[in-house]
């Protein structure tokens, strides 16, 4: 099962992912992503993958397109921090994780991570 939650605040919107990033819902995490990021008036959009407890390859490729598309996420656990890294470097870009903050952020050398 996979559960979505969209969390709003007035700097951000956060996209919460928990459970399996599997076949049958990774395609519903990409229609969700693009709902969200279509009114978001100026605001940042991360990606909190941190309750995620299984990824396969379906869901790879939906987080792996959303990186390509500047998505920024929070990640904790060896786990995720690790699959996120690995398809980070297949598009050449780094993964920042600033010791204050838990946040992971994908990006080309910026190191600002949203909260």
């Amino acid at each position: 099962m996979l559960k979505i939650s969209i969390l709003d605040s007035r700097n951000h919107r956060r996209l919460v992912i928990e459970g399996k990033l599997i076949a049958p819902w990774a395609s519903e995490l990409a229609i969700v992503w693009r709902q969200a990021t279509a009114d978001l008036n100026g605001r940042a959009l991360v990606i909190d993958v941190k309750g995620l407890t299984a990824i396969t390859e379906d869901g790879e490729n939906v987080l792996l397109e959303l990186m390509k598309h500047g998505a920024s996420f929070r990640s904790s656990g060896v786990f995720t921090k690790e699959v996120l890294k690995r398809l980070a470097r297949k598009i050449g870009r780094s993964i920042q994780d600033p010791l204050s903050d838990p946040a992971m952020t994908v990006s080309r050398g910026n190191s600002d991570a949203e909260q």
